[in-house]
């Protein structure tokens, strides 16, 4: 029985879940191309590099929008906090069509220049979407039934968590991440990977929470911000005194819709191991660690 096993020391986000289950050794070209199937390839740049991470080589992915207010474009992560770092090599998939429609302009907590803080600003420049038009755009397009069955299960979860704790419909919210261009790559990505690694069974480490606060739209609240703890329900969470926000609420709908079990590491014989990358430096590795294996489970 093959195990898919998430170790999730310093969190997770949904572009360091994608880094990692790439970095298992998926053909990046065959994921590009399935990925292009979504029909906004106007919207987007992708790179996927190579890079390290105290020491750590894994995958670094980048989203990058192509359209915004000042005609500039904008490079988001599903990241706490902190620009990316300068990466080496790897790949660059740009898209050739180059007729832009208006970036994103919604900044959540992926999308910040400073330690501790979140800044979502909505000026109105960019192409909003909301649950009923991403579960729309997924439906319509020429994604397999299995990628698009595992995409909106993950953003259904993260919908449910967003319209909970804002008290609207969840059908209709315009969330801070859902919306973005980015989050809809993460997490349709995070499908096709899954789709493509054929897993017989997901799992997943307890998850480091990180700690202190987090200043958003509406305020100051406690690491992990509120819909991301909506989404750990029934997920066994921990938390050493670390200052940060370690899990987004992306990451944390990937784990909830995709794992059948939290249990420390699972016994099996690991064939292949996967290294993504986040944005910010510790102490300890900034990454998340994905394992294929063998179950010993009788």
């Amino acid at each position: 029985m093959k195990v898919l096993y998430f170790d999730c020391f310093s969190g997770i986000s949904g572009d360091m879940t994608l880094g990692a289950l790439l970095d298992l050794g998926l053909d990046q070209q065959s994921f590009l191309q399935q990925l292009s199937k979504l029909g906004l390839n106007n919207e987007y740049d992708i790179e996927i590099k190579k890079n390290t991470k105290n020491g750590i080589t894994g995958l670094d992915v980048n989203v990058i929008l192509k359209g915004n207010a000042n005609s500039e474009n904008h490079r988001h992560t599903d990241q706490p906090h902190e620009h990316a770092e300068e990466s080496r090599g790897g790949i660059y998939q740009h898209h050739h069509d180059h007729s832009h429609h208006g970036g994103h302009s919604h900044h959540d907590s992926r999308h910040h220049h400073h330690h501790g803080s979140h800044h979502h600003s909505h000026n109105g420049s960019g192409i909003q979407r909301d649950f009923s038009k991403i579960k729309e755009l997924i439906e319509s397009s020429d994604l397999s039934a299995n990628v698009k069955e595992i995409a909106l299960k993950i953003f259904e979860k993260l919908a449910r968590a967003e319209g909970k704790i804002h008290n609207v419909p969840y059908e209709r919210v315009h969330f801070h991440e859902v919306g973005a261009v980015d989050s809809i790559v993460d997490i349709v990505g995070t499908a096709i990977c899954i789709d493509m690694l054929k897993p017989d069974v997901i799992m997943a480490s307890p998850v480091h929470l990180g700690g202190g606060f987090i200043k958003c739209q509406h305020g100051i609240f406690p690491v992990p911000a509120p819909a991301t703890l909506e989404l750990l329900k029934g997920i066994p969470v921990y938390s050493r005194g670390f200052q940060g926000e370690l899990v987004t609420p992306t990451g944390a709908a990937i784990l909830s819709a995709l794992c059948s079990e939290f249990a420390d590491f699972p016994p099996m014989v690991v064939e292949k191991v996967g290294y993504g990358l986040g944005k910010r430096n510790y102490e300890i590795p900034n990454c998340l660690r994905v394992c294929m294996g063998e179950s010993l489970k009788k």
